[in-house]
């Protein structure tokens, strides 16, 4: 495959009817679809502007109406969840998940538009986009905040943006809300995992006594400042919660999928304005990662 050809025919050919296609009607011809995805690939993936775009993709004006509706009408996600449902009815899913978020420095052209900052916002609909864009400003100036759930191979099954500022804790539980594997053949999706590996930020009582409630392990060691708490309350305070150390070691899977991820330049620095097409633009970097799953191509 050339430069700007990132996916195999075998990978194209998963997702090819989820995509839009000639409706038969007069006017203008139809644009390629694969030569559109090729070109909003090759756009994040090298961090160019939009009109910098090679010729070869078509006009760029297109290629971006297309990332925009798409990120629009939620195809993206629609795509994930068939590779996701493939992928689990193959047993490919490890159900071990790790949780973790990570920080994109926002570029001063994905912030020179209105946002009403100081309230808080719904990050739970990613269709709708959020007063603040999803930009907050912490230590590294301007920026977003990438969090993802991911199986036991790092690969991501849920993602969401924040402001840069936000906490991890709070966004856990409308991932876990947000984890619906749909099962080929009918019959409930599949939402609960068997275990959640997580970092000293999603340790908290709310957070234990839910995974606790639905059954699931909770790999998340305890801070110092909470074992301190629980030993000043001697009996009152409880016993320490379990950990499995060994199992821990595991959680560095979400730490090597945001490596890849912020390998797509794109990504590394937001350029785009809306929520909504940046955080598509990481579902379709999580699209490409299970393509390659699945397909026999690299």
């Amino acid at each position: 495959m050339s430069r700007f050809q990132l996916l195999s025919d075998a990978q194209w050919s998963l997702i090819e009817d989820l995509l839009p296609r000639p409706t038969g009607r007069k006017g203008r011809p139809f644009a390629d679809a694969r030569s559109m995805v090729e070109g909003i690939v090759y756009r994040y993936r090298c961090g160019i502007a939009w009109r910098d775009l090679p010729e070869v993709f078509g006009p760029w004006q297109t290629v971006w109406t297309w990332h925009r509706r798409l990120a629009g009408d939620g195809t993206w996600d629609r795509v994930l969840s068939r590779l996701t449902a493939a992928a689990d009815a193959a047993g490919k899913i490890d159900w071990s998940l790790s949780v973790d978020s990570t920080i994109a420095r926002a570029h001063q052209h994905a912030t020179n538009i209105a946002r009403t900052t100081g309230a808080s916002s719904n990050y739970t609909n990613p269709a709708a986009e959020p007063p603040d864009h999803s930009v907050g400003r912490s230590r590294g100036g301007l920026t977003t905040k990438i969090h993802q759930l991911v199986d036991g191979h790092g690969l991501p099954l849920v993602t969401a943006c924040t402001p840069g500022q936000a906490a991890d804790s709070p966004m856990l539980l409308p991932l876990l809300e947000a984890l619906k594997v749909v099962r080929i053949g009918g019959g409930r999706p599949r939402t609960v995992p068997d275990a959640l590996r997580g970092d000293k930020a999603y340790s908290s009582r709310a957070i234990r006594t839910h995974l606790r409630t639905r059954d699931i392990k909770a790999v998340i060691p305890e801070p110092d400042d909470q074992k301190g708490n629980r030993k000043r309350r001697g009996s009152r305070g409880g016993r320490p919660p379990a950990f499995d150390a060994a199992d821990y070691r595991n959680r560095n899977v979400v730490e090597r999928r945001f490596c890849h991820l912020k390998q797509w330049r794109g990504l590394a620095t937001r350029y785009d304005k809306l929520a909504i097409v940046y955080r598509a633009a990481v579902v379709l970097n999580a699209t490409i990662a299970w393509l390659r799953h699945l397909s026999d191509t690299p």
